[in-house]
């Protein structure tokens, strides 16, 4: 009877998770392309330019502090030493520190914008929705109310995990923007250290590889969720071929699952893959 025939009811459910999936991923593309400055409609970025002349005024004082320890570093003999192409030198790398001091917000600014660009570049037109495959979808629609009460079970369960996922996946892309929003205003005091030596001078290059790989975690995290929602659309394992259909059909959820649950590894990993990928 059809009663007693869940198959119905399983695809209302794996239905409602994949869409709410996909609508996660679809703000999480929203917000990979856009620039901390129009996050929130730029709420949280109004707090950060009204503190960000305290950390350039700091910093601008600080130019002067590691371009004297610069100078006394490298003048042992000031009568040997002082020479003009050293002179030079030290007043070339004074006046980029105190540009990018003064700049450092415009710069990141427009590396705010390519690379939001850029993820939208990606995400136009490739962004594949996770569906159920006809096939599969058939073959639960049939299935008998044993094979179908197992499913069902299976089914809640396989939700619950998609859910905590889609909502992992959002944490992740936020907490990214937090970030991002915490080391702007300290480009300021790390990019003073740009008038000192070079020993002094590696927290600004330290500095800049951290901010870039934030920044470029964008991309890594798009092609991270396109890879995988190509993974998932792909079918069936090639593993499932000697099992029975209502099976084959668990271990295509399972599989999906799965791959959902890597999907957001790769997206809380995609900072450090992009670190390791471009030597930052």
């Amino acid at each position: 009877m059809d009663i007693f025939k869940l198959g119905d009811k399983i695809l209302d459910l794996l239905n409602m998770v994949f869409g709410f999936w996909n609508n996660q991923v679809s703000l999480v593309f929203g917000l990979l392309g856009q620039s901390p400055v129009e996050f929130k409609e730029g709420g949280p970025w109004a707090i950060i330019a009204g503190i960000e002349p305290i950390f350039v005024a700091v910093g601008s004082s600080l130019v002067v502090l590691f371009f004297v320890i610069g100078f006394c570093s490298e003048s042992v003999d000031v009568r040997e030493e002082m020479r003009f192409e050293v002179i030079l030198r030290m007043l070339i790398r004074l006046g980029l520190a105190e540009w990018f001091v003064a700049n450092n917000v415009t710069i990141m600014k427009a590396i705010f914008t390519s690379v939001g660009n850029l993820v939208g570049l990606l995400s136009a037109g490739t962004t594949t929705e996770l569906v159920i495959d006809e096939t599969q979808a058939e073959i639960i629609a049939g299935l008998g109310f044993g094979e179908s009460f197992i499913m069902l079970i299976l089914a809640a369960l396989l939700s619950i995990i998609i859910i905590i996922c889609g909502f992992f996946l959002i944490y992740t892309v936020y907490f990214r923007f937090l970030k991002l929003l915490i080391i702007v205003p300290l480009g300021s005091i790390a990019f003073s250290t740009m008038g000192g030596n070079r020993m002094v001078s590696h927290t600004a290059v330290a500095y800049s590889k951290y901010f870039l790989s934030v920044v470029l975690e964008a991309v890594t995290m798009a092609l991270a969720i396109i890879l995988c929602n190509a993974f998932i659309n792909a079918g069936l394992p090639s593993f499932t071929g000697d099992y029975a259909d209502w099976a084959k059909t668990l271990i295509y959820l399972c599989e999906m699952t799965f791959t959902i649950a890597l999907t957001v590894g790769s997206v809380k990993g995609a900072q450090t893959l992009t670190s390791k990928a471009f030597g930052l």
